[in-house]
């Protein structure tokens, strides 16, 4: 039975040691632990004292582990605190060039730095840019050669030298290539038949080119005659539906660097077009399922040679393609598709639209004026982050556009040789394995910030000591404080055997032996109790952490507990400490609860009857008018319901009587019983004696009566007076309506007369039988 108890104690004090600690980690507070490793892992506030004797008798090891300030308090010397803090150190820093006419040329800073981190701590370092002046560029142009981009083409023939013209303003090394696409040569995208393969210009007596899905004409290079000659080479070509391939296009020219040309430089990738895009799941129509494998499938003609097996990029696909091979997309299209290619730079990183005019007469200054965009835009991110790794940013542009916080830092309108500032604030949720790497790079240009993180979650304490004499003579290994004995010893200081263990339990036990071993609350070790966090005494009785809560907190968060009582700071009171002495909340113009209650805890405790928060509410209380109207009426008058013992119940009232007093909004109205109109005036007391100014009785007479029945005969007469009206306008209107229809008779009686409607006839008859004769 008692081993019975002894495993459901331990399991009720496992329980509430998980609940507590629950509640320690969403505070951010430190909870004990029985080594100095899981000390460490538990919160970044955690430190673990290893001094030899800093434990007292039973106390367990697991309090070492504790805050700073804490373990300091309690004696721990500050050199025997064992804590990691995040913390990095800047391996690698280049000065930033002014030029990019120097040997080497370094924009970002520092190149290299090693961090490590305590997982659930921030930590931040800074990183610096600047644009040096004359940095080199690579534009590689992409165009469609759909039929509708007829015109356009005459006008890209021309393009070489007046693009790289306008890019040395900009700087002196510039390579400029060139691309086109038409769509996949599967239907229903292009016309299969043999005849429209060849040639599918509408017009049969136009030459076409046959369609590609993507052809590398001419790989960078810095001789505009060149580009020139090999673009003036090009024929359109023509398909059936109205989106074009060019996805699958930008894609071969993002993963094909070497046949491409591509410097570690800037990377401008002009792409021209006058509808919208095909993209993934589209191939479906064509029968193509298998999705973009990101590689590169240029054949010696430069043609891309699976158009027909993969399927076309996800604009997500596409974004991280370019973004990996730190290119920055112009997207130059007609006026009609912009809307569209505008949605689709928001997702891509460092991309710019601009509308390019039917003909692409201004694709040269378009061109310019997204590169100085894109340039003047400085665009801080991060790669290759390990799991559980988070970055934040917080951009310092000075006078540039600048953001906060966010997946990467952004600076607007920076200027060559502008400094920009950003601080990168990194934080580790759990311990990695080993050392990993993440980067730092300003989108469009190819240095990067080489980060080196390791995570902090092993205590930086001296290597175990075997055998060591603080541990009862060499019984255990001694390891950041704490001796880990030999199997066949135990105890803090592994001083008991084992074998002696069960029978030292007994002095574990309060109450004459019986009960709990160390009350439930602690561990029997060596016949003394070690005692959990916040318990104390020789059997763990007295418990630290069972004092009354307010809000969650012990004591109120205005005392502390002691032994399940709570110790209140000055200025509180009650078992919680909740109780504030402080009495300026019930006061008001010097008043206390204003005269009708008393003040509890900084609270106004109400009179029967008052309420509100100052006790100056009292729906049924006699106002003071109310309250002295009867005195008033038996002290002037001798009548009312104390006219028989009007001395007796009015001997603190002394009354006045005016005949004609001046009578003002202060003065009382009260009614009286017999119905009379009461009017006087509370002057003040004098020694107790309350001072009533009453007006004489004659003054002020009862007039209801008289109106009552002034307002009866009004309405009285009002209604008869409507009535009256109202049978004369009706006998009015009956006596004309009487005459107009007596006119209109004697009018018909004149007419019998002269009409001959109304004349008699004498018809004369003859019968022939009376004619014999």
């Amino acid at each position: 039975m008692r081993g019975t108890g002894l495993v459901a104690g331990l399991g009720l004090l496992l329980v509430l040691a998980m609940g507590q600690e629950e509640k320690a980690l969403e505070t951010g507070s430190c909870w004990p632990r029985a080594s100095c490793r899981d000390c460490i892992r538990s919160q970044p506030s955690c430190a673990w004292c290893k001094a030899l004797n800093f434990t007292k008798a039973g106390e367990s090891d697991a309090t070492r582990c504790a805050t700073r300030g804490e373990l300091l308090h309690r004696g721990c010397a500050l050199k025997e605190v064992v804590e990691s803090r995040s913390r990095h150190q800047v391996l690698e820093d280049a000065p930033l060039s002014d030029s990019a006419e120097q040997e080497t040329v370094t924009q970002l800073a520092p190149q290299k730095i090693a961090l490590w981190l305590r997982p659930g701590e921030q930590h931040s370092f800074s990183v610096r840019f600047k644009r040096a002046e004359g940095y080199p560029v690579d534009v590689y142009y992409l165009m469609d050669l759909s039929y509708s981009m007829k015109d356009d083409l005459e006008n890209i023939k021309k393009l070489g030298n007046d693009l790289l013209a306008a890019l040395r303003n900009v700087t002196k090394s510039v390579k400029i290539g060139f691309g086109s696409f038409v769509d996949k040569t599967v239907l229903p995208y292009v016309s299969t038949v043999p005849a429209k393969l060849q040639n599918p210009c509408p017009d049969r007596y136009e030459q076409c080119d046959s369609p590609v899905s993507f052809r590398h004409v001419l790989p960078l290079t810095d001789n505009a005659s060149e580009f020139e000659s090999r673009v003036s080479q090009q024929r359109i070509s023509g398909n059936l539906d109205s989106p074009e391939g060019g996805f699958d296009a930008i894609m071969q020219v993002a993963v094909c660097e070497k046949q491409i040309g591509w410097r570690n430089v800037t990377r401008l990738l002009v792409f021209t077009s006058d509808d919208v895009f095909h993209t993934a799941g589209d191939g479906k129509l064509g029968g193509i399922y298998l999705p973009n494998d990101n590689q590169c499938h240029l054949d010696t003609d430069g043609l891309y040679s699976k158009s027909h097996i993969y399927d076309y990029p996800s604009v997500g696909h596409l974004a991280q393609v370019l973004s990996a091979s730190n290119i920055q997309p112009i997207f130059a299209v007609t006026g009609s598709t912009l809307p569209v290619y505008q949605e689709l730079s928001r997702l891509i990183p460092k991309s710019v639209v601009g509308e390019l005019k039917e003909d692409s007469s201004n694709v040269v200054q378009l061109i310019s004026d997204a590169y100085n965009s894109l340039s003047s835009t400085v665009n801080l991110e991060h790669f290759q982050l390990p799991p559980g790794v988070s970055v934040a940013y917080e951009s310092h542009c000075e006078d540039a556009t600048r953001s906060l916080g966010g997946h990467s830092g952004v600076c607007s309108g920076v200027r060559i040789n502008q400094l920009v500032n950003f601080t990168v604030t990194v934080q580790a949720d759990t311990c990695l394995e080993g050392p990993h790497t993440f980067a730092l790079r300003v989108l469009g240009f190819p240095e990067e910030v080489h980060v080196e993180l390791q995570t902090l979650c092993e205590c930086p304490c001296s290597q175990p000591e075997p055998h060591a004499t603080h541990c009862s003579g060499g019984h255990g290994t001694l390891t950041c404080g704490v001796c880990s004995c030999s199997p066949d010893r135990v105890g803090p200081l592994c001083e008991c055997r084992l074998a002696d263990a069960a029978y030292l339990q007994e002095g574990c036990r309060g109450r004459n032996g019986t009960g709990l071993l160390c009350d439930g609350k602690g561990q029997c070790v060596c016949g003394q109790c070690q005692c959990n966090s916040n318990v104390r005494g020789q059997h763990c009785e007295c418990d630290d952490t069972s004092c009354e809560r307010r809000n969650g907190q012990l004591c109120a968060g205005r005392g502390r507990c002691q032994c399940g009582s709570c110790l209140c700071d000055q200025g509180y009171a009650g078992s919680a400490c909740d109780c504030s002495l402080d009495t300026s909340a019930c006061l008001q113009d010097g008043v206390e609860c204003s005269g009708h209650g008393r003040c509890l805890c900084n609270k106004c405790e109400c009179q029967t009857g008052y309420f509100g928060r100052l006790c100056s509410r009292c729906p049924g209380c006699q106002t003071p008018c109310e309250e002295h109207r009867d005195c008033a009426d038996c002290k002037a008058f001798g009548t009312g319901p104390l006219s028989q013992n009007c001395s007796t119940a009015c001997n603190h009232t002394t009354a006045t009587v005016l005949p004609e007093p001046a009578v003002s909004e202060q003065w009382c109205k009260e009614k009286t019983e017999d119905g009379r109109i009461l009017l006087f005036l509370i002057e003040g007391t004098d020694g107790g004696t309350v001072r009533l100014t009453v007006k004489a009785k004659d003054a002020v007479a009862d007039q209801t009566a008289m109106i009552v029945l002034g307002l009866v005969l009004g309405i009285v007469v009002i209604g008869l007076l409507i009535i009256i009206a109202y049978r004369i306008s009706v006998e009015v209107l009956d006596r004309r309506e009487y005459m107009r229809f007596e006119k209109e008779r004697e009018q018909a009686r004149g007419n019998e007369v002269n009409n001959p409607l109304y004349q008699s006839a004498t018809t004369t008859v003859i019968n022939p039988r009376y004619n014999e004769d």
